[in-house]
């Protein structure tokens, strides 16, 4: 089961920009369409980890129910 998300790229004159519709925050820039595609798994992983630290960081000592999440489309 995979999330499907969509990658947005546009070239411009030093190469590409691209960011992710649904997850705002997962944007990044490569010389080529191949390093942007690459650079941008990363920002995803590093979004995806930053909001996961960031929430834990809130419910610290709070009384709340942590699960799993599986979204099929």
């Amino acid at each position: 089961m995979e999330l499907e998300l969509t990658a947005v790229f546009r070239r411009v004159p030093e190469g590409y920009i691209a960011f992710v519709e649904e997850l705002p925050g997962a944007n990044t820039q490569g010389a080529t369409l191949e390093q942007a595609r690459v650079n941008l798994k990363e920002a995803v992983a590093l979004v995806l980890e930053a909001n996961r630290a960031l929430a834990l960081e809130d419910a610290a000592g709070a009384d709340v129910i942590r699960e799993p999440l599986k979204v099929s489309g």
